[in-house]
């Protein structure tokens, strides 16, 4: 059996050191680097060219989704498997829709994560324990698109210059009116984590430092009708 070559993406160093500990149970898996952010996770993976990287969704600086996207444009033979701590449908469907060829819950067994690694390594998708081929992917993110939106992936412009998903707005609308991020995860029925992570996509979309900015920007482009008088 060929080696299969892996790259570890996470910022907490104990994290990586304990996934390190269970690819070292597998003789076929070699853990050939690990990176703590997006930057250094890119130019590593151009330079050790992994057959798997292991990406963690949360990232400084640039999201694990945007890093994976521009890793599939610039070494497409390199999979990706998303890992996290917030495996929530609406996370594992774009993480899916970004270019990863599987998504792992932290909270999963560490034979599961073996398995998924070798998976892929293998040409499939896995979603946690779903292992498609690449048509049955594609049919599982159609089922989806219409609850999830078909938001642009990094570097891509949607046809009216706005840049967000149906769910961004949603949530951009919400700041505007001023609910905070635990009430936005109340009101939609979504994790705080989640709320947190499209705001940082707001945010980064849009161009914009800050919250303050970015409810500015929305009614200059007149996307919301907001009663200033409530």
């Amino acid at each position: 059996m060929e080696t299969i070559t892996l790259l570890i993406v996470d910022d907490h160093p104990v994290f990586r050191q304990g996934l390190r500990d269970v690819f070292a149970t597998d003789q076929q898996i070699e853990v050939i680097g690990e990176a703590a952010d997006g930057q250094q996770a890119l130019q590593m993976a151009e330079e050790l060219q992994p057959d798997v990287t292991l990406m963690d969704i949360n990232l400084p600086g640039d999201s694990g989704l945007q890093v994976t996207h521009r890793l599939q444009e610039s070494l497409p033979s390199s999979r990706v498997v998303m890992i996290t701590g917030y495996d929530e449908p609406e996370q594992i469907y774009h993480s899916m829709r970004a270019g990863a060829a599987g998504f792992c819950s932290k909270d999963a067994p560490p034979e599961s994560l073996l398995r998924t690694v070798h998976a892929v390594a293998d040409g499939r998708y896995v979603i946690q324990d779903l292992s498609l081929s690449a048509e049955e992917l594609h049919e599982w993110l159609e089922k989806r698109s219409d609850r999830f939106g078909k938001r642009p992936l990094p570097g891509e412009l949607a046809e009216d210059n706005n840049p967000l998903s149906p769910r961004e707005m949603e949530i951009l609308e919400l700041i505007c009116r001023g609910a905070s991020n635990k009430t936005i995860a109340r009101q939609l029925g979504i994790s705080y984590q989640t709320v947190k992570n499209h705001v940082t996509a707001v945010l980064q979309k849009l161009g914009v430092k800050d919250r303050t900015q970015a409810v500015l920007y929305a009614l200059k482009q007149e996307w919301f009708e907001i009663d200033t008088n409530t």
